[in-house]
């Protein structure tokens, strides 16, 4: 049993909507479907409806799934129904009480809607006879038990599934709690529109309906539906994989500034944790795009406070650009301290140089120090000509070895792990020693707010590259492991945006790496013994072939830990294979 219910927000209006589909091939013609939907039949279809135009309905005009708020009178009509009791169906939903209700408001809704009855009756079903009941429902002039006992129809919610759990986010006008589900299309039976709140019917693939050559206007919910909806070949298949769902998490979209205007960000979109943590009540304000050269405040801590600018060097390893951010004390005329000042850029005219002195200079105070995390391109060399227009010291360390790194980097100290760096009142950084992806790699950790500045140690949404001899696998996995010990709240990575829930991402890390790991061993035992670039397409058989040059270098990484571990070897001619005490067979003969 479920021991926390969901309880909806207050202010939300309780929703449901379902996702009728059928195959294409079962049905040539369909009154419901227009020129456009009869090209290329085949294949998984669903029922869609283009919404009437309505001033100041953020849904007016867009081709949505059948469905709509919940009535309370459908409580009524539990009773009636063949399907799942309401215990059943609220254990289903997460809630106390009250699941059947989103049941009965699916198909209550596309009955209104579209004319479609999920039903059975104490006589012959004709779907066309009970049609005048539909602009009774849609008026409130009459309730689903009403029209049920009116007419000896029993709604049959047996075939409905649990699809998905969308909210609408806060700061939205109106917010709805939307639970959807799937069935099929009941045969026999043809969708109407009812030309209220539908104006056309459609029945589309998938992929049609997310052509933008159909010119739909797509909620992001739609989107994501139909998406997910194009993975599956025909109707049996997508009803199969929602109904073996164990849970069906709750998706939040936030308000934010797109690249497009406004919009909203999904929690599987890079800026979502960001935005949440900047924007908690869902202004709508926040930005969604890393531009180089805009100032971001990133801090929610009283006293301290957190800038970030993105350089203007965005590449396939840069991603959007190197992020520089700037530590400080929210006290009039307090220090500044610059963490990363990115690649040099054009000079003392540089447009990250200025934007940097131009954030200093606005915000008061001056600039006291400048720290690298580790001396790659893209990170430390801004660092002279910063220094050079405010007499900042620079903090770092040296490399180990100096292929690819800055070769000009000349430090005015060597921060130490454990070392702690007072930037103002309520803001004090914390150095870590993380060598992995650089020998020389330090992260700072700003213990106010629990807020680790990672560099390149952790990336967002991608792993880094461990490119030896400066880089080490073996160095790189302990880094990762030491830092579960404390208690972080947020990554500041050096791409990207701010990363939440450190823990399990180090988590992540680890188990990807391990896993890697695991396939070069399987791949040494299969091919080996073998040269470098010989491993690469077995073990990288997931990773785009154009990036196998990169990949190499971090394979070369794995080696040299198993090499060291002593679960793998070079032959003569420089050929890697696996130990054999790493072989499973000689496993297993020792433990005997």
């Amino acid at each position: 049993m479920t021991s926390t219910w969901y309880e909806p927000p207050a202010g939300t209006r309780p929703s449901a909507s379902l996702l009728l589909l059928r195959d294409g091939a079962d049905s040539a013609t369909d009154s419901a479907t227009d020129a456009a939907t009869d090209a290329a039949r085949g294949g998984l279809e669903v029922l869609m409806l283009r919404r009437a135009e309505r001033d100041g309905d953020q849904r007016s005009g867009a081709a949505v799934f059948p469905g709509g708020q919940l009535d309370a009178r459908d409580r009524a009509a539990h009773a009636l129904c063949a399907g799942p009791s309401d215990a059943e169906a609220s254990e289903r939903l997460g809630l106390a009480e009250g699941g059947l209700d989103y049941l009965i408001a699916a198909v209550r809704e596309t009955f209104e809607e579209a004319g479609l009855l999920l039903a059975t009756a104490t006589a012959p079903l004709d779907p066309a006879a009970l049609h005048p009941w539909r602009e009774r429902l849609q008026s409130g002039e009459a309730s689903f038990v009403d029209f049920c006992t009116a007419t000896g129809v029993q709604p049959d919610l047996r075939g409905l599934v649990y699809a998905a759990h969308w909210l609408t986010p806060r700061g939205a006008p109106k917010r709805f709690d939307t639970r959807f589900f799937a069935a099929l299309a009941p045969s026999g039976q043809q969708a109407t529109v009812d030309h209220g709140e539908a104006v056309a019917l459609m029945w589309l693939r998938p992929a049609q309906a997310l052509d933008p050559a159909l010119g739909l206007k797509l909620l992001p919910v739609t989107r994501e539906l139909l998406k997910e909806l194009a993975g599956f070949a025909d109707a049996a298949s997508a009803l199969a994989a929602y109904g073996a769902r164990a849970t069906v998490p709750l998706v939040e979209p936030r308000r934010a500034l797109t690249a497009r205007g406004p919009g909203v960000v999904l929690p599987h979109e890079l800026p979502y944790a960001e935005v949440g943590r900047l924007d908690p009540q869902g202004h709508g304000e926040v930005h969604a795009t890393l531009q180089a050269g805009r100032v971001v405040d990133l801090s929610v801590h009283p006293q301290a406070r957190v800038l970030r600018i993105t350089a203007p060097n965005p590449g396939p390893m840069t991603g959007p650009g190197t992020n520089t951010y700037l530590v400080g004390s929210a006290e009039p005329g307090s220090g500044w301290t610059v963490i990363d000042p990115g690649p040099a850029l054009d000079g003392a005219g540089a447009p990250h140089l200025q934007a940097l002195l131009g954030a200093i200079a606005e915000r008061g105070g001056r600039l006291e120090r400048i720290l690298v995390t580790h001396t790659h391109r893209d990170h430390s060399p801004g660092a002279a000509a910063l220094a050079a227009a405010t007499g900042a010291p620079v903090w770092g360390r040296v490399a180990a070895h100096p292929e690819w790194q800055d070769e000009s980097f000349r430090p005015a100290h060597q921060p130490q792990h454990g070392e702690r760096i007072p930037c103002g009142e309520g803001a004090t950084l914390r150095v870590w020693h993380t060598p992995g992806h650089a020998s020389n790699h330090l992260c700072y950790l700003l213990e106010e707010e629990g807020l680790l500045f990672t560099g390149d140690h952790v990336m967002q949404g991608s792993t880094v590259v461990i490119n030896p001899p400066d880089g080490d696998m073996a160095a790189y996995l302990r880094s990762l492991q030491e830092l579960l010990e404390e208690p972080l709240q947020w990554l500041a990575p050096g791409h990207g945006f701010l990363v939440a829930q450190p823990h399990a991402v180090l988590r992540a890390l680890i188990a990807h790496r391990l896993k890697r790991e695991a396939k070069v061993l399987a791949a040494l035992q299969r091919h080996g013994p073998a040269a470098l670039e010989g491993l690469v397409p077995s073990v990288y058989d997931d990773v785009p072939a154009a990036l196998h040059g990169v990949a190499q270098r971090s394979l070369w990484a794995h080696l040299l830990k198993l090499q060291g571990e002593g679960r793998a070897a070079l032959d003569s001619e420089d050929r890697w294979l696996a130990h054999p005490a790493a072989h499973p067979a000689a496993l297993a003969a020792d433990r005997r």
